[in-house]
């Protein structure tokens, strides 16, 4: 795909800020459509289906986390990438927006050859995700009494559905498909983040102790110093 085939939806309530993001983007040649609002996002995105948003947290009539979490409450948009753009760069807000559902956070202000090199960096990494999934032979892996559907996003678990945010589902997928093996912090930041994505130390900690309280405390277990292990029952 060519940067031209991408729509981009840029989402912030600051005229100013709109102008600048789609003219640095529009140079890179990518398909910019903006909205002023969370709820105009959620609107919109329904409406072009962009593979990106990039997102304000605060705003009127609806902020950017709020939109996030009803864009991701639709299945059809769990490959939609959300990527946070604020000012706020505190760990909670940041921490709010992974839980949300958002793939990335980028503080302003922020250079724009930066911008525009994150920006390509969350889409070739979905590109590569999105190839690897066509080519992959196995869209379930079931494991003890789990079962983790990739194909549908869905976690079953003793027949029952558990459906996860983006992140902890990918979380979960990497960890359930080695039983067993101790994934350092690094390795589960680099595959479920990339490794040119920057997040908060607590983001991985504040995930896990979510996929504990829906799935149980025995499934993932902590390595003291190192990382984390998936247990099969």
């Amino acid at each position: 795909m060519k940067w031209s085939d991408y729509k981009i939806l840029l989402v912030d309530d600051e005229k100013d800020i709109l102008e600048f993001l789609s003219y640095n983007l529009r140079n890179e040649g990518f398909q910019i459509f903006t909205a002023s609002n969370g709820k105009e996002a959620v609107r919109m995105t329904r409406e072009i289906k962009p593979d990106l948003l990039l997102m304000d947290v605060m705003m009127p009539v609806m902020d950017g986390i709020d939109a996030c979490r009803e864009i991701r409450a639709t299945e059809s948009y769990d490959n939609t990438l959300v990527a946070f753009l604020s000012a706020r760069g505190e760990d909670f807000s940041q921490i709010a927006g992974f839980e949300a559902g958002g793939d990335d956070y980028i503080t302003k202000p922020i250079k724009p050859k930066v911008l525009v090199s994150r920006v390509k960096a969350l889409l070739k990494r979905r590109r590569k995700k999105d190839e690897e999934g066509d080519s992959a032979t196995v869209n379930k892996i079931i494991s003890g009494e789990l079962v983790v559907d990739k194909e549908r996003y869905l976690v079953v678990k003793k027949g029952k559905d558990i459906r996860l945010p983006k992140k902890e589902f990918e979380m979960l997928s990497l960890l359930v498909s080695k039983p067993e093996k101790v994934f350092t912090r690094e390795e589960i930041f680099d595959r479920v983040w990339g490794d040119n994505i920057v997040v908060g130390d607590r983001t991985i900690d504040v995930h896990i102790r979510k996929l504990r309280e829906k799935l149980g405390d025995k499934y993932i277990q902590t390595v003291k110093g190192i990382g984390y292990k998936y247990v099969m029952y």
